[in-house]
This record gives structure tokens, sequence and C-alpha cells, in this order.
């Protein structure tokens, strides 16, 4: 097991907060700030949040990003030595692309659960509660939670860490798509076209518009890449089809 190396934990801090407010800042430039009155009727909500709410928004991705970073550098770095993650060279193509595959499933999974699991009255009231302040969410809520639900949602990490080996580059480059398409689900805009719901892949597609119901009416649409669970577990919202339809 290596030293706490403090150097290292602050440039993980560094580079994953910087990659977070990069592209919800970029996001949020574009659709709320720059096209705010061009863009209003594509809006999911029409109306838009208040400030209090950016600003309590960012202040929870701040500790999120806090303890994402810790757990990611004491699952990669400090019990390096335990982990299956490979530092080496990528030197199969097709064993990167399953490591995709694998991270993509095993974390729409874990989130699906964890996030049901969340929504018990207990524990919504007391922590989930956070995330749900935001009924119309911008895309500085996509890591506006509670500490204790960040530490929940950072366990993707050590999951995906110490289980089958994954090439230290896929994990970086998977965890950078996570953040994309968490501010997408967040962003309060659809940018599938119409209809995509309806398609042989759309349909098991989470969109913004399914989440951003989540947010709007507290209940269903749990997943977060796919609507595979929602669909099996029954979760999807009936209205969902009806709601994308409407989308210009």
């Amino acid at each position: 097991m290596e030293a706490i190396d403090g150097s290292i934990w602050l440039k993980t801090i560094s580079n994953i907060s910087l990659r977070y407010f990069i592209l919800a800042g970029v996001a949020f430039l574009i659709f709320y700030v720059i096209f705010k009155k061009r863009w209003q009727y594509k809006k999911l909500q029409t109306r838009f949040p208040k400030n209090e709410h950016y600003y309590r928004d960012v202040g929870y991705s701040v500790i999120s990003m806090l303890i994402f970073s810790t757990v990611a550098y004491f699952s990669l770095n400090y019990f390096k030595e335990y982990n299956n993650i490979i530092f080496a060279p990528i030197d199969n193509y097709y064993y990167l692309a399953f490591n995709f595959i694998w991270m993509f499933f095993l974390h729409d999974a874990y989130f699906y659960w964890i996030h049901r699991m969340m929504h018990h009255p207990k524990i919504y009231r007391k922590v989930h509660l956070i995330h749900h302040k935001s009924t119309n969410p911008s895309p500085w809520t996509a890591y506006a939670f509670h500490p204790l639900e960040a530490l929940l949602e950072a366990g993707i990490a050590p999951l995906i860490a110490f289980t089958i080996p994954v090439y230290r580059n896929a994990f970086f480059i998977f965890m950078l798509f996570q953040i994309i398409y968490n501010v997408y689900g967040h962003l309060g805009y659809e940018l599938y076209p119409k209809n995509f719901h309806k398609t042989k892949i759309g349909r098991w597609v989470n969109t913004s518009v399914a989440h951003n119901q989540h947010h709007k009416l507290f209940y269903g649409n749990f997943g977060l890449y796919t609507l595979i669970w929602d669909r099996w577990m029954g979760t999807l919202r009936e209205d969902y089809e009806e709601t994308f339809s409407k989308i210009i």
C-alpha cells in the first residue's frame, strides 16, 4: 500500500473539478446566458431557476467534487497494489471496447438501484431532498448532492477498480463521458431529435426529458444512461412518451 501522496490527491481534485465546472459552465453559458431568450421556447420547463438555486447547486457540487476526487484517489492510487486497474499502455483494443461496455452497464445498474434507495421516505427527507430542491434543474444540478449521497454516487469508482481489470485511460475517459451525460440529463433542454424515443434505440436511451420529469414530479424515471431498468422494473413514468412527443 502506498503512502498518501498529497500532491496526487490535489491533482485528482483539480482534474475532476475542472472537467465538471468547464462542462457545466459551458452548457450553462450557452443555454442559460447567450441563447437564453432565443431558445426559451425549447426549454422543457419554460421558466428559469432563480439565482439562489444556482448558488446552492454550485455549493453542493464543490463538496461533491471533493468527495468524488478523494474516493477516486484512494481507489486508483492509495490502494493501487490491490485494485485491478491496468496502468500499462493499451495493447488490446477489443478489450478496451469491452471495458467501456462493462463500465457503462455496471454504472447504469448501480445508479438505478442507488437512486431508487434514495427515494425511500426516510432517506429522501434527510439526504436526497438536497438534489431534488432543484425541481427545475440546470447544468449545475448534476452533482448537487448531500455529502452522503455524493459518497454513494462515488462508489462506482471502487466498484470498477476492484472488479474486472480495466485500463486506466479507459476509466478516465468513461468518467468524462459520465460527467457529460449527467450535465445533459440536467440541462433542461432536449438534445435528441423529435420522436427519438420511438426509434428502436431511442426507446432504451435515457433522455433529458425523462430526468427533467423526475425532478419536476419526484417519482419514476430513475435511470442514468438507459431506460432498461425503468422499463423492466415498471418505474418509467406513463406520461414519458407523451411528454417527449410534445418537445419542439
